[in-house]
C-alpha cells in the first residue's frame, strides 16, 4: 500500500513539473542591511529530470551587481535534489554573498538564464540598506582616553628582557676590556740600531757597481759619465760640505781650494768632472782610455780624501 503511495506522490510531482515547465528564482536572505552587513543571494534553477532539459548556462557575475552593491565571494554551481520526497526534481544553484556601504534602496535586476537556447529570467529584487540612527538631541562628548593600567615590574621584564641582556653584555664587555688594558705589561720596543755607512764605503761601491754594469762599453756613454759625477758630488758634498749637487765644476774647485788635498788629485778630478760636462751638455764623445781613466780616478781621490780625513784626525 506504501509503495502504491508513493509511486502516485512520484506520478503527481512528474506531472505537475511537466505542467510548470523550468523554475528560476533569485532570493535574499534578508532584504534589509546594515551598512558594511552581508547577506547571501541565492540563485537557483528547478526542473525534472525528465523534463528534456541538457543544456542549463549561469549568468556571469563579476566584483559588484551595480555601483552600490559590491560581491564579496561566489560559489560554484551545485547540482542537487532539493526535497528527497520527489527524488525527480533537480535544483542548480549559486550563491552569492553580497555587502554595501552606501545607505538607501537598490533594485537588484532580473538574472537571464540560457535553458536549451531559452532564455529564462527572474523576478527584479529590492535590498534597502540603511544607517544607524543619530540622535542629534544627545550631549556631544570628547573622545575618552585611555585606560591608565598600573605598572608592573613583571610584564616590563618579560617585555625588554632582550635589551637588559644585552645592555648587561656590552657592560661586561667593557669591563673587561678596561682590566684588560691596564693590566697589559707595555711591550718593549727595540730600535733597530742601524750603523752609519761612511761615505767614503758608499761611493766606492757604487763606483764599483757602475763597473759591473759597463755601460759606456754598452754604448750609454753619457748614462755612465752623468753616474760618475753623481757619485762624486754626493761624495764631495758629505765629506767637505759643500753644496755640490747644486754647483757647477768650476765652482766645486772653488770651494775645494782650501782643503788639504793635493794639487795633482785635485787636477784630476777637475778633468773628470770637466769631461762628464761635456758628455752631458756638448755631446762629447770619450776614447776608451779616457772612459777607464774617469773611473779610476773617481776611486784614487776618494782613497785620497778619506786618507786625509784619518791622518787629520790622528794629528788632531
Amino acid at each position: 500500500m506504501k509503495k502504491i503511495l508513493y509511486i502516485l506522490i512520484l506520478l503527481f510531482s512528474t506531472t505537475l513539473l511537466n505542467a510548470q515547465g523550468v523554475r528560476v528564482s533569485a532570493k535574499l536572505d534578508t532584504n534589509q542591511l546594515l551598512i558594511g552587513e552581508q547577506t547571501f543571494l541565492r540563485i537557483s534553477v528547478d526542473y525534472a529530470a525528465e523534463s528534456g532539459i541538457t543544456t542549463i548556462i549561469f549568468p556571469t557575475f563579476y566584483d559588484t551587481l551595480n555601483q552600490h552593491i559590491e560581491i564579496l565571494s561566489k560559489s560554484t554551481i551545485d547540482t542537487l535534489i532539493p526535497d528527497s520526497t520527489e527524488p525527480f526534481l533537480l535544483q542548480q544553484k549559486q550563491e552569492l554573498l553580497l555587502t554595501s556601504f552606501d545607505s538607501g534602496y537598490y533594485v537588484i535586476p532580473p538574472f537571464q538564464f540560457l535553458i536549451n537556447n531559452d532564455t529564462v529570467e527572474t523576478e527584479a529584487t529590492l535590498l534597502e540598506v540603511y544607517s544607524l540612527p543619530v540622535d542629534t538631541t544627545a550631549a556631544i562628548f570628547d573622545v575618552k582616553q585611555p585606560i591608565d593600567e598600573p605598572f608592573s615590574f613583571k610584564d616590563w621584564l618579560k617585555e625588554n628582557w632582550k635589551w637588559i641582556a644585552l645592555g648587561i653584555t656590552i657592560i661586561l664587555l667593557i669591563i673587561y676590556l678596561i682590566k684588560y688594558l691596564k693590566n697589559r705589561k707595555p711591550t718593549e720596543q727595540v730600535k733597530e740600531i742601524v750603523p752609519d755607512i761612511p761615505n767614503y764605503i758608499i761611493a766606492l761601491e757604487r763606483l764599483e757597481k757602475l763597473r759591473e754594469q759597463k755601460l759606456w762599453q754598452a754604448g750609454k756613454v753619457k748614462m755612465y759619465h752623468s753616474e760618475i759625477s753623481e757619485i762624486l758630488r754626493e761624495y764631495i758634498e758629505s765629506r767637505f760640505q759643500i753644496n755640490a749637487m747644486e754647483e757647477t765644476t768650476d765652482e766645486i774647485m772653488y770651494a775645494l781650494r782650501l782643503q788639504n788635498i793635493p794639487n795633482d788629485v785635485k787636477e784630476k778630478l777637475h778633468q773628470t768632472l770637466k769631461l762628464a760636462d761635456l758628455v752631458k751638455f756638448a755631446k762629447e764623445q770619450p776614447l776608451a782610455n779616457e772612459n777607464d781613466m774617469s773611473l779610476i780616478v773617481s776611486i784614487e781621490f776618494i782613497n785620497q780624501t778619506k786618507i786625509t780625513v784619518q791622518n787629520t784626525t790622528k794629528d788632531a
